[in-house]
């Protein structure tokens, strides 16, 4: 059996959970100065960070708790394992997804936005053109979801490979072809600076006047100021976004008023949802550091996610 080695938890402020996940996985929580990994849970404290890297530069692997980690990437660096929550969250999300784009599609926000009864409004799902940004668990738990509605799925990734589930996986110099004709457009991609405003209003008006799109990644994929001119011009059916530019989105922007809109507050997976996740990610990755063993959720540190 491996001997133990010491693990810190910070910052301080971390749930008591957190610790519990590290001693399930047969770990000992200590101080910083004594422990050769840091579990590291404010997601949103670069800062913090920095500092306790600097004070303590003897972590050999540090696990962040978010699949996205832009937050961290100046902090990313070839001396140290660095391991983030990829993965962890992609059932939840996927079917915070799915939820939005029947909503969208099937005018369940139109109609409940009403005060009177309507005329019908809507279009299937159900054997539909979907395009999907991104190839990771997001989008590999979509594509498991997406199979009973018999969808053509489309996915524009970085890397070209088989996705059981997609008709067809394409290069990211693919994506105005994978635009054009889809019913649904689904971003489930990591942040980069590649990535960043990789919907705008060229992207919008190459789609369909009845495609909606469905945000669950970042906010700053889509240019807003592009998509709330395509939803109030009818370029593009709606758009249902669970992450915003910027976030969260102020009282009085245009697009909560939007009747082709669905905002809702970066809810893909709550704290009920994903406190035992993390938990079961962190205890894995635990036992995997003790055993000398890959970890999970390694981060592409010349990437950037």
């Amino acid at each position: 059996m491996s001997a133990p080695r010491g693990i810190t938890v910070r910052p301080e402020s971390s749930p008591a959970w957190v610790a519990d996940a590290v001693v399930a996985g047969g770990g000992t929580v200590c101080e910083p100065a004594e422990a050769s990994a840091l579990v590291w849970t404010a997601a949103r404290d670069t800062e913090g960070l920095v500092a306790l890297l600097a004070e303590h530069p003897h972590f050999d692997w540090v696990q962040v708790p978010f699949a996205g980690i832009e937050n961290f990437v100046s902090v990313l660096d070839d001396r140290r394992v660095w391991t983030c929550g990829k993965g962890v969250y992609a059932e939840p999300v996927a079917e915070h997804a799915l939820a939005l784009a029947l909503a969208g599609m099937r005018h369940v926000a139109g109609y409940a936005r009403e005060h009177s009864w309507s005329g019908p409004a809507g279009r299937n799902l159900l054997g539909a053109r979907v395009t999907i940004l991104g190839g990771g668990g997001i989008t590999e738990s979509l594509l498991r979801l997406l199979a009973p509605f018999r969808c053509r799925v489309t996915v524009v990734r970085r890397t070209v490979g088989h996705l059981g589930g997609a008709a067809e996986v394409l290069g990211m110099e693919g994506l105005e072809h994978a635009l054009a004709g889809a019913d649904l457009v689904v971003l489930a991609l990591s942040l980069t600076p590649e990535t960043e405003g990789i919907i705008g209003r060229a992207e919008l008006g190459s789609m369909e006047p009845h495609t909606w799109i469905v945000n669950v990644a970042r906010g700053r994929h889509i240019v807003t100021e592009d998509l709330v001119w395509a939803l109030e011009n009818g370029v593009i059916g709606g758009a249902a976004l669970d992450v915003t530019d910027p976030e969260p989105l102020p009282a009085g922007h245009r697009l909560w008023s939007l009747p082709n809109c669905i905002i809702s507050p970066h809810v893909g997976n709550t704290p009920e949802m994903a406190v035992p996740l993390l938990s079961e990610r962190i205890t894995s990755n635990v036992r995997r550091y003790l055993g000398g063993r890959e970890l999970i959720g390694l981060v592409d540190v010349h990437n950037g996610y």
